[in-house]
């Protein structure tokens, strides 16, 4: 039966035979297989999201290679940890045994942590292997990086989650076995899709619902796992969503540029998925508010009110009742017409008022609230448009930039 370890720790494969997915840079001929397998180990860094083997194949390397594997998770380690395991990686190397430092979660170390590794790394006392859900170029020093070689990772298929879960079901020692139920193959599916590329979270979600099952009332026949059952074991369904990093401005870039496209459904897709995976709704009002002035604007005004209205809502309601008002806004904005006719013009405004702050506003368009004021010219020739029944002809500009003209149209690609 179960031991005390988690069914992902006790599936954990030990070679790459059992290592499921990620044969882009494993399978046979791949450059990380023939690293590994031809003894050239670097300093390695794996980037990609949760559940996809960056663990397992620290795990498969130090095993492979025949070192010493030493793990550490950065957030709850430091510098100290660092130096005892340097002394115990130079007493190996004197028996004649490299050491693998896997460290995981590297981008929770502050610059001043990663420096302190980075000298040990240079001069080969431990070979390191990171790993990171976060981009590396933004979270890793820049020393660190060149280093080391970077492998990126990519979410789990379905089908590859599919079978990880059939060696658990069927795997007695370590897995599922022994246990009396059965799972149909479209509950395999529903619950491999719901993991969202993520193998623990599967293993997890498939675990909790088969114990849960088994404390049931003994009954003589088997008993069926349910997609209830799934679902109750994950709770609901899961949303891969971070609310700090990188996934966090890919799902906000994906809104922006399908409403930018004009597709209210896709728009919708990605709102949803921000909001229901836990993002500020404020947020994400302040971004369709700025959306509507910056790739809409005088193509339709209305765009500005409606989104100014939504973060109203979401400011008076919060959520969940603020997702219909960003919804309304969010759609409203992907069917309109689009321009960015004032977003070109204030940056090039901006541009100039950078490079001439210098000038002064000509004299016809001061206010001369003093007797000396007017005498030295202030206001002096301002013709006042009401006054006219025709358009008035006169400067706004200073001289220098006379004629200057920013609210120009761009030719439209065809």
């Amino acid at each position: 039966m179960l031991t005390s370890a988690p069914l992902a720790e006790r599936l954990r494969p030990r070679t790459f035979a059992e290592f499921v997915g990620q044969m882009d840079i494993v399978g046979q001929g791949k450059l990380l297989r023939k690293l590994i397998e031809g003894d050239q180990l670097s300093s390695l860094i794996f980037w990609g999201p949760p559940g996809v083997g960056k663990t397992t194949l620290a795990h498969i390397i130090a095993e492979h290679t025949k070192s010493r594997f030493i793990s550490l998770s950065a957030t709850g380690s430091g510098k100290e940890d660092l130096r005892q395991v340097i002394e115990q990686a130079t007493m190996s190397r004197r028996l004649g045994e490299r050491t693998v430092l896997f460290i995981d979660e590297i981008h929770r170390w502050n610059k001043a942590q990663q420096d302190a590794l980075l000298p040990h790394v240079e001069k080969g006392h431990i070979i390191f292997i990171g790993a990171t859900t976060e981009n590396p170029s933004f979270e890793i020093i820049g020393a660190l990086l060149s280093r080391s070689r970077v492998f990126i990772l990519q979410r789990l298929s379905a089908e590859d989650i599919i079978r990880v879960l059939q060696r658990a079901l069927t795997d007695s020692e370590h897995g599922l076995g022994n246990y009396p139920v059965t799972v149909e193959d479209k509950t395999l599916r529903l619950l491999a899709e719901l993991a969202g590329g993520d193998a623990r979270v599967a293993l997890n979600g498939l675990e909790l619902a088969v114990v849960a099952a088994a404390k049931s009332p003994a009954k003589k026949k088997k008993t069926a796992i349910t997609a209830d059952d799934i679902k109750e074991a994950l709770q609901r369904t899961h949303f891969v969503f971070d609310k700090n990093g990188e996934e966090f401005y890919n799902l906000i870039s994906a809104l922006h540029k399908s409403m930018r496209g004009s597709d209210p459904d896709a728009a919708l897709y990605w709102l949803a998925r921000m909001l229901e995976g836990g993002a500020d709704p404020l947020y994400v009002a302040r971004r369709v508010v700025r959306f509507a002035s910056e790739d809409i604007g005088m193509a339709n005004s209305e765009a500005l009110i409606q989104a100014t209205a939504a973060f109203q809502a979401c400011h008076q309601l919060g959520m969940p009742e603020c997702a219909v008002h960003l919804a309304q806004a969010v759609v409203y904005c992907a069917k309109s017409a689009k321009s960015n006719l004032l977003y070109t013009a204030y940056s090039a405004a901006a541009e100039d008022a950078r490079a001439t702050s210098h000038l002064g506003a000509p004299l016809h368009l001061r206010n001369a609230s003093t007797e000396f004021m007017k005498d030295i010219g202030y206001g002096k020739g301002y013709k006042y448009p009401p006054d006219f029944a025709i358009p008035v002809e006169q400067e706004y500009l200073p001289a220098e930039l006379k004629g200057k003209k920013y609210l120009v149209s761009k030719k439209i690609k065809k």
